[in-house]
């Protein structure tokens, strides 16, 4: 029996459909029964819980072989990483208490550092009291390929692909379907002690790629404009992200920037996913 959070969400719905197309028992997390419906529907059992309730998430561990945990986003929080902590504990107690054998967490490049990385400290408060609980394979992901989404409507209007990274930067990008997967893989594989995954798509594009690939996608010529740091504040906040997040993802492209946020490399596993650049931008602009 595999436990899987976050199954409303994109990397958490694909470990649980992948899982459940093997034919592997699978139990789905939900806030309300209406959000497990189509996994009931599919064969999984469903149980209706909050990842803060430490009682009701041990109940849901119980009897479990694996399961997969993330920290869920939370961007009108005014302070995601005081008010994550407590969560991340009680998950850690919860996990301990039902002698979980196994947890592959949904964890972010740049995870090794405690600070100068933004909303992925989190994670590292994560994988730590989670790693004290019981074996973590921790799939650092790199930069979401969805993450471009929202900007994507501008490239085919206006060919202008804003970017708060420079133009030439080589980053690390993966899309979610590849996430499920190597997360769904992970689990099944099972417990191997302190496992660190570190996951990319099949290359390493910078904002001029993924420009260049806006331009085939759309049949028309699309540009970067590189936008400084002092304007992420200013423009997260303007879409509804509390000021608290907003600096933290200022200081997560100043960490991307200056090297803060890069992989470990040591101890670390290598991986590759499957869906490329251009690929993965077509289906989000379909």
């Amino acid at each position: 029996m595999f436990v899987i959070a976050g199954v409303t969400g994109h990397t958490g719905e694909v470990v649980a459909g992948t899982l459940l197309e093997q034919g592997k028992k699978v139990r789905v997390v939900v806030r309300s029964a209406d959000k497990g419906a189509p996994f009931a529907a599919r064969g999984a059992e469903v149980v209706v819980a909050s990842l803060e309730d430490e009682a009701a998430m041990t109940r849901a561990f119980a009897g479990a072989t694996g399961a997969y945990l993330l920290s869920p986003p939370a961007m009108t929080s005014p302070d995601m990483v005081a008010e994550r902590r407590p969560m991340l504990d009680a998950l850690a107690r919860a996990v301990k208490t039902a002698k979980l054998p196994h947890v592959v967490l949904l964890s972010s490049i740049g995870a090794q550092h405690a600070a100068g990385n933004g909303p992925i400290k989190v994670v590292h408060h994560a994988e730590q009291v989670l790693g004290a609980a019981t074996a973590v394979t921790a799939v650092r992901a790199g930069y979401f390929l969805e993450n471009w989404a929202g900007v994507l409507p501008l490239a085919k209007k206006d060919g202008v692909l804003p970017s708060f990274l420079p133009a030439t930067k080589p980053v690390p990008t993966v899309s979610t379907p590849d996430i499920g997967r190597v997360a769904a893989e992970a689990l099944v594989a099972g417990a191997r002690g302190r496992r660190v995954i570190e996951l990319a798509g099949p290359t390493d594009p910078t904002p001029n790629a993924v420009a260049e690939a806006a331009s085939r996608i759309f049949g028309r010529p699309v540009k970067v404009q590189e936008a400084p740091l002092a304007a992420v504040v200013p423009t997260f906040t303007s879409f509804g992200v509390s000021e608290g997040m907003a600096r933290l993802f200022q200081e997560m492209y100043a960490g991307v920037i200056d090297g803060t946020v890069a992989w470990e490399l040591r101890d670390a596993e290598p991986v590759r996913g499957r869906i490329g650049l251009d690929e993965g931008l077509r289906a989000l602009a379909s």
